[in-house]
């Protein structure tokens, strides 16, 4: 394997745009089988790197397949359980994840930056190249090539957008699949904070906002919060207090925490990606920038994960160049598609009036967890 800077080879088998998960566990699997890799990342260093992740199980095993597995139990904290609750507290339902999922593949909630950390273990550091945007990108039925803003031209068999729901790289190399807004909401906040007493994965569903609680540990929650029936852009998240009226008292103090220190809240639009084909040419899209979706069954890194497993499995076992790309959309389509589809479905769930919701939700709660889930455990 490569070992210095100086064996830095080009031109490149695969070219990999962007640093977050997708574009880093694409990279160390591919630098796992002896294939020529660079990563190239516009930004600094690390995105959200100050944020938390949720990981189900499908994202562990895929996390356990990249030879991660006992360094994953060092890091973040299991989760063990989870709860649906009405905004005033009362327990609609709750799974017991590790029963679901198996201890091998337990969920775990962790700060991005230390899944970012175990992707780059073991991984030469100038394999990924910050401060390197891409400003052009040709791909052919023989070669790739692109231009950084930093001057570099760089060539390789494949090029691999990972740079997310505004990619470049399908702006350039692809036709159509610009972003939308997901039918959940428009928008949505997240912050680390105080714990409030959370002990498990615990979600409270009101009649325009939703809150999500995670335990990083028991002095640390991670928190998401959405404001939904409601169509405005508005970036202020002084909004969600507004809509929080009846919730009990847990979300409420995280979101009033969060509120307090504003520099340490985050705020997102709620985008998604639908595609019907993920390859042109030799440019292949993974994870968010193929089939971004909105995070309710928080399926966005596992099947980034997953994605860059597979597409290594085709660079690495010599598929056709020419169809390469059209293998890894048909070996993925179905997998992204029920996960789409799910999320469809909990969002036309949470538009329903809180009453009926709370209603429905004891019985077709846990049916809904095991029917998107359940295909889920097997790769």
């Amino acid at each position: 394997m490569m070992k210095n800077e100086n064996d830095a080879p080009d031109p490149f088998d695969v070219i990999v745009v962007g640093a977050g998960i997708a574009g880093l566990a694409l990279t160390r699997e591919l630098y796992r089988r002896d294939i020529k890799v660079v990563a190239l990342e516009r930004r600094m260093d690390l995105v959200d790197s100050g944020l938390a992740i949720n990981l189900p199980g499908n994202a562990i095993a895929a996390l356990n397949r990249l030879g991660l597995g006992n360094d994953l139990k060092q890091v973040g904290n299991p989760i063990t359980r989870r709860e649906y609750r009405s905004s005033g507290a009362r327990l609609l339902f709750k799974v017991d994840e590790v029963d679901f999922w198996g201890s091998d593949n337990a969920p775990r909630c962790m700060r991005r930056s230390d899944l970012a950390a175990l992707l780059m273990k073991d991984v030469p550091a100038y394999l990924t190249r910050y401060q390197s945007a891409v400003t052009s990108a040709t791909a052919s039925g023989n070669a790739a090539t692109v231009t950084t803003s930093d001057g570099q031209r760089l060539q390789a068999s494949y090029l691999v957008g990972a740079d997310g729901v505004h990619s470049i790289v399908r702006k350039l190399c692809f036709q159509g699949g610009s972003a939308s807004f997901s039918q959940l909401a428009q928008r949505s906040w997240r912050f680390i904070g105080p714990n409030p007493g959370v002990d498990c994965w615990t979600v409270w569903m009101g009649q325009h906002a939703i809150v999500l609680l995670i335990p990083l540990g028991p002095d640390e929650v991670y928190g998401w919060a959405t404001v939904t029936n409601d169509k405005s852009s508005a970036q202020d998240p002084r909004i969600l207090l507004q809509h929080m009226a009846g919730f009990t008292s847990e979300p409420r103090r995280a979101v009033e925490e969060a509120l307090s220190t504003p520099d340490r809240l985050f705020t997102s639009p709620l985008h998604e990606i639908r595609l019907s084909d993920w390859s042109c040419n030799r440019a292949i899209l993974i994870g968010d920038a193929a089939h971004a979706t909105a995070p309710v069954w928080a399926q966005g890194a596992a099947l980034a994960l997953e994605d860059s497993i597979v597409l290594a499995d085709l660079i690495s076992g010599n598929a056709d160049p020419q169809s390469l790309g059209e293998q890894f959309t048909r070996q993925r389509r179905d997998r992204v598609r029920h996960v789409q589809a799910m999320t469809d479905r909990a969002a036309k769930v949470s538009r329903l009036p809180a009453p009926v919701r709370n209603l429905l939700m004891p019985l077709l709660g846990p049916l809904s967890y095991k029917n998107t889930y359940g295909p889920l455990r097997t790769t």
